[in-house]
């Protein structure tokens, strides 16, 4: 059963859940459709402030190898180097910088997206949605989010021009984030 305790109750150390967490995006693909996406491979702890939500922090290490988009040969050109190349580079990492209370069950966190070697910040709008003891004794915390990117922001540049127009991968990349997280004894 899920409540909405206190906020003040979630003050403290969680690790991100790998096993009921998703990280996924979605990308247009040749301009009529989007390709939906996720990593299998990640860790992130949060730091959640419950009386002060601004000294809330986040963090998440992804291995670009574990991209899975239900297409062997898309994900093994994805890993490729004209996309992330991960050979080169195995991890994409997000560390906030802030962290704000928007009211209600809203919040947004900004921090630092590194990719193929190129830190930006980013803006990720979080929905709070509640907080419970599961069966096995671990108190649980879980989020919603979602951000857009443009990916040639980070060096994902290639493409492919369609013969109708436009281009085979769409620059604007939506994120999104289901967040399930146990707190840390």
């Amino acid at each position: 059963m899920t409540t909405t305790p206190d906020l003040s109750t979630l003050t403290g150390d969680y690790t991100v859940d790998p096993a009921h967490t998703t990280i996924g995006f979605t990308a247009r693909h040749a301009m009529v459709t989007n390709v939906k996406g996720k990593f299998l491979d990640f860790t992130g702890t949060l730091h959640l402030d419950g009386t002060d939500p601004s000294r809330s922090t986040a963090s998440l290490d992804i291995t670009m190898d574990s991209i899975d988009t239900g297409s062997p040969d898309r994900d093994g050109h994805l890993k490729s180097s004209d996309f992330f190349n991960t050979a080169e580079h195995p991890k994409m990492t997000f560390r906030s910088t802030e962290a704000e209370s928007l009211g209600g069950d809203d919040y947004r966190i900004t921090g630092d997206l590194s990719i193929l070697g190129t830190t930006k910040p980013i803006t990720i709008d979080l929905e709070f949605n509640g907080a419970a003891k599961d069966p096995f004794g671990n108190e649980r915390v879980g989020f919603e989010g979602k951000a857009e990117i443009k990916r040639s922001e980070w060096g994902l540049t290639w493409n492919a021009a369609l013969e109708t127009g436009g281009v085979l991968v769409s620059d604007k990349i939506k994120l999104n984030f289901d967040i399930s997280a146990i707190r840390q004894a």
